[in-house]
């Protein structure tokens, strides 16, 4: 494993471990709007490879290679996970956390939700702006799974998705100790599905995961947070208490998408 993918998986575990602690069951509560994140991705953040070297040749083989997966299953669900709505990213970790997620019943989940993407986006924005890397499809007439006129040409690094789908992934993770491998895993195919769609250079993505890693251990453990946690933590058992299976062919193609990850050591 990298020292990179290494780094996110301990930043991972120490995420969840908070769970254990941070909440009293039963509490009910309202996050507050000026929740912001404590951590600079300009600091925490490698910068991205720099042409000629070898990590970027590594980043040319792997957005040339993958264009090969046009057509597939993983094409497709690479599609999919192009959706940034909320409401549909968190019904991307259905067959993850083991029942469809709606958070029509899970008002207290939909707001963790969103009162954390906020401030880790504003904090990846920033970082996208300071180091202005060029997109891997700028420039090529190669095929991307998603249109590409609302991607800022020079805004790849770190990957936005990558961040936002392992941001999920971590709050469910941390509300859901159980379920942790399997929400952690789906965060990591969520963020390869931006390689799939030639969207993100690999290293965009590797960022990407670690950004969220950064970023949500610092947000999951402020006080403001807590009554929502546990209200969502309560939201998310009544959910299983009452589970929907997702469709089998949906899990079927996100578990041969983790089975062959694009992100070898």
């Amino acid at each position: 494993m990298s020292k990179i993918l290494h780094t996110v998986a301990v930043l991972s575990a120490c995420g969840i471990l908070l769970s254990a602690c941070s909440t009293t069951p039963g509490q009910t509560g309202h996050i507050g709007s000026s929740i912001e994140s404590s951590v600079d991705a300009r600091l925490v953040l490698p910068p991205p490879p720099v042409a000629g070297g070898a990590a970027q040749a590594d980043d040319d083989r792997m957005f040339h290679e993958s264009r090969a997966l046009q057509g597939t299953p993983r094409w497709t669900l690479a599609q999919h996970d192009a959706n940034l709505h909320t409401a549909q990213v968190v019904r991307s970790f259905s067959c993850a956390v083991g029942t469809a997620l709606d958070l029509t019943k899970m008002p207290h989940f939909e707001a963790l939700a969103k009162t954390t993407r906020k401030a880790i986006m504003h904090r990846t924005s920033e970082a996208k702006n300071f180091w202005h890397r060029t997109r891997p499809f700028v420039g090529t007439d190669l095929p991307v799974c998603t249109p590409t006129n609302d991607l800022g040409p020079h805004s790849s690094y770190p990957s936005g998705h990558a961040t936002e789908g392992y941001s999920v992934a971590l709050l469910l993770a941390h509300l859901l100790p159980e379920r942790a491998s399997l929400i952690l895993q789906r965060g990591r195919v969520f963020g390869e599905s931006r390689i799939v769609c030639g969207a993100h250079w690999k290293s965009d993505v590797v960022a990407g995961l670690l950004n969220a890693s950064t970023q949500m251990d610092a947000l999951l453990a402020q006080p403001a947070l807590q009554p929502d946690l546990a209200a969502a933590r309560e939201e998310l058992q009544t959910s299983l208490s009452h589970a929907v299976a997702p469709p089998t062919e949906e899990c079927a193609a996100e578990a041969d998408a983790a089975a062959h990850s694009i992100l070898p050591d």
